[in-house]
């Protein structure tokens, strides 16, 4: 909680400079202020918070994080009540050797995350990224939580969990758990040459997933046999033949956008026996539509256009917590 409110402070006094600030909470509580994210990146004490406003932010190729740090966000989606909109990140997020124990929350990142060397218990939750990229079989621990991911992501063949996910395809998972997902397209996997929606799945629980099939194909989906489920796509899957019109199962299916709406329709839910309201992202520990992380934000500010008499710029801000 203390961290929460000295970055309230952060906000407030900073709203006059500029909205691109951005404030680095230490683990001691001790707050700075940084111009870019390169640069909140490297000189952040590891074990610190950056939270980033609403608004846009560059991040190099060159900004490799080294150390544990939570970078978050107020949200992916531009439709929320803060009044800067979403966060985005413009970049990789690139993370290596000495990151372990790191966390993203609550952005939208234009290019990858990528996770390299061997890296412990990394977190993404509330984000929408391109993909996830995983350089080595020794990280893991790895947990991906509500997020859209755009395009397909590899995984090094780590311990990962997906759950209540959007993804566009996954590949490369061992001793992993794949629940509660909408997985809704499949690509081309270089060791067979095929395309897979999961592919080369090993040793994993998959369970309770929408596989959005362009038909109940077994090649769609490749794992090795050691994986917990009964069938190709695992435990209580919902898998519908190439000519479902998705936007009936779903009330609005635009692929791995935040203009879908994933929760299923009345009409086709009550369709089907047994119900089916713990299948899919709404199940289990459940989906955030407004994606919103944990950290204030600002929903309306008001700047007055000149000093008053005691030479004082007047400055409303309202900011309203989860």
């Amino acid at each position: 909680m203390k961290r929460i409110l000295s970055i309230v402070v952060a906000f407030v006094a900073t709203i006059t400079v500029g909205a691109q600030n951005i404030a680095v909470v230490s683990p001691s509580n001790s707050t700075k202020i940084y111009q870019t994210l390169d640069e909140a990146i490297t000189k952040a004490e590891s074990g610190s918070i950056i939270y980033l406003p609403g608004g846009g932010f560059q991040v190099t190729d060159n900004a490799k994080i080294d150390k544990q740090l939570t970078i978050m966000g107020v949200s992916h989606r531009g439709d929320t009540d803060n009044a800067d909109g979403a966060t985005i990140i413009s970049g990789n997020l690139n993370f290596i050797a000495g990151s372990s124990h790191s966390a993203v929350m609550g952005v939208y990142v234009s290019g990858n995350v990528v996770l390299t060397d061997s890296i412990a218990n990394f977190t993404m939750r509330y984000c929408n990224v391109n993909s996830v990229q995983v350089k080595s079989s020794k990280s893991g621990g790895m947990i991906i939580n509500q997020c859209y991911i755009r395009n397909r992501s590899l995984f090094g063949n780590c311990n990962v969990t997906l759950e209540n996910n959007v993804i566009h395809s996954a590949h490369e998972i061992n001793a992993g758990k794949i629940v509660h997902n909408v997985i809704v397209d499949k690509s081309w996997y270089h060791y067979t040459n095929t395309h897979y929606y999961l592919g080369n799945i090993k040793s994993s629980t998959i369970t309770h997933n929408f596989i959005l099939s362009t038909g109940f194909d077994g090649s769609d989906c490749y794992r090795d046999n050691n994986c917990i489920g009964t069938g190709s796509w695992g435990d209580n899957p919902v898998v519908l033949p190439a000519n479902t019109k998705w936007d009936d199962v779903f009330k609005a299916h635009k692929g791995v956008t935040i203009a879908s709406d994933y929760h299923l329709t009345d009409t086709w839910a009550k369709s089907k026996d047994p119900d089916l309201t713990g299948i899919g992202i709404y199940g289990g520990s459940g989906f955030s539509d407004e994606a919103l992380a944990p950290i204030p934000r600002i929903v309306s500010k008001k700047v007055a256009e000149m000093t008053n008499d005691f030479g004082q710029l007047e400055v409303t801000v309202t900011v309203k917590g989860n």
